[in-house]
């Protein structure tokens, strides 16, 4: 015969169990659903192994770009900080300080630019170096690299108002830019070039005048040493997300990446702070006795 404390103890203990019972029904529940929802929805297992790329390249035209770039005008890279500041994006898109300029114009600052990202990524390559051969069959060698594995396919992108934006093998001696090639995208277009990486004929670079922002010199050439990986998807340059279509802004403080989707209300608060540090400065000129100069005009 069971007495009452046992009676209490098997009803306490089956609450026990319908309790338990239900909190694992719940958290199965709420873990398995997604886990269903995610096996039923999305590409096969065969295209993932195929490749996907999950942030979609976003096109726009090249009046919608010129509209962008004339909110941008003569704004430096501190005043779009400012800008994203406001907008909830601080210390977003500032490119790490070791992408700096390869040259400066410190008085109509030419090393200035603004321009709409077009976005290229070359890999290293764990294909072997050419061996030692005889001139011909390594002209050929050379070329059939450069055609094949590591060519300029987002050459016909550049246009009026492009930065080119090139996350490149940084650990590899390779100079993916040089004297003739950055002005072959100048002609097309392209006002400025930025790289994670390297560049290499920079004397000539620097008598050319075009603007570049890099991490440092880069001797060899790209046959042997990196290949194109992709053209005009995201890319990470200064450890910063750079997507195609985003405003690019570089002078002698860095580079800043804008998302295009705050492009205008960035630039239009940026506009505000350029004004005001101006018309300040101005003011201390003439205090100070100083001509006028580009800065403040």
């Amino acid at each position: 015969m069971q007495t009452r404390s046992s009676k209490s103890t098997i009803v306490a203990t089956v609450l026990v169990l319908v309790v338990t019972l239900g909190f694992s029904l719940v958290f199965s529940d709420s873990y398995s659903r997604p886990a269903l929802a995610n096996e039923n929805a999305g590409p096969s297992t065969q295209e993932l192994r195929s490749g996907k790329n999950y942030i979609p390249t976003k096109v726009y035209g090249a009046q919608d770009d010129e509209q962008i770039l004339k909110f941008f005008d003569d704004l430096r890279v501190a005043d779009v900080s400012d800008g994203m500041d406001k907008v909830g994006l601080t210390n977003t898109g500032l490119m790490s300080p070791e992408i700096h300029a390869l040259w400066k114009d410190t008085v109509h600052y030419k090393h200035r630019f603004i321009g709409i990202a077009v976005t290229v990524r070359y890999v290293p390559t764990n294909k072997p170096p050419a061996p030692r051969m005889d001139t011909v069959p390594f002209d050929r060698w050379v070329g059939q690299w450069y055609n094949q594995l590591s060519s300029e396919p987002f050459v016909p992108l550049i246009r009026k108002g492009t930065a080119l934006v090139i996350d490149d093998a940084p650990d590899s001696d390779v100079g993916s830019i040089g004297s003739n090639n950055i002005m072959g995208w100048q002609v097309r277009g392209c006002v400025g070039v930025v790289t994670n990486a390297t560049a290499r004929d920079t004397d000539e670079i620097i008598t050319e005048k075009v603007p570049l922002y890099f991490r440092k010199p880069g001797r060899g050439i790209r046959p042997g040493r990196n290949e194109i990986e992709s053209v005009n998807r995201p890319i990470v340059c200064g450890g910063v997300l750079v997507e195609p279509g985003d405003v690019i802004v570089a002078d002698g403080d860095g580079v800043i990446v804008v998302p295009r989707a705050h492009a205008k209300e960035v630039a239009e608060y940026a506009k505000a702070i350029l004004d005001g540090d101006k018309a300040g400065r101005r003011n201390l000129y003439k205090k100070l006795g100083l001509p006028p100069d580009d800065s403040v005009k």
